[in-house]
């Protein structure tokens, strides 16, 4: 056995990484504008509408902050149930990734990080309020990142039009 070090990835080159540093619940409301006389008139499943937003920043070397952002509004009868709005954060090291694929890890695989956790918190903000617990389906985090992608897209060639 040698005290020499295994050869290493040469000039910080080596197998893409990506490591979870922090994940935090960055912010949450809930208002029940109608209580308690909602309970009282509420019969089936009110209808619902969900919102689903990712940003992602830098906040170092190789480090950045992924804010999944999820709000869901219940209404019955145009009536507004209950607003539940959260923002569930990770802090992520990727390292060895190129530039032109940094934007899909931030803004879908990290995301599918944090999915679990903000649609835990999102179950239990709303059976806190008396209400079923609200679970989110699965989310695609490629297709809306592609979605985006298509709408910039769009949005520069309508700019391109008017100059």
């Amino acid at each position: 056995m040698s005290d020499t070090p295994a050869p290493g990835p040469q000039n910080g080159e080596g197998a893409p990484s990506l490591r979870v540093l922090a994940q935090y619940l960055k912010d949450l409301s809930f208002e029940n504008p109608r209580a308690p006389l909602v309970y009282g008139r509420l019969q089936g499943a009110p209808s619902m509408a969900v919102n689903v937003d990712v940003n992602a920043r830098a906040i170092g070397d190789n480090q950045y902050e992924v804010e999944l952002s999820v709000s869901a509004k219940a209404t019955h009868e145009d009536e507004t149930v209950f607003v539940a709005e959260t923002a569930y954060a990770g802090a992520f090291e990727i390292v060895n990734v190129p530039q032109e694929q940094l934007e899909i890890v931030l803004l879908v695989e990290c995301p599918r990080i944090l999915f679990p956790f903000i649609r835990q918190v999102l179950a239990d903000v709303t059976q806190s309020g008396n209400f079923p617990p609200v679970m989110l389906d699965p989310i695609d985090f490629l297709s809306i990142y592609e979605q985006r992608r298509r709408q910039a897209a769009s949005a520069q060639k309508g700019e391109g039009a008017l100059a």
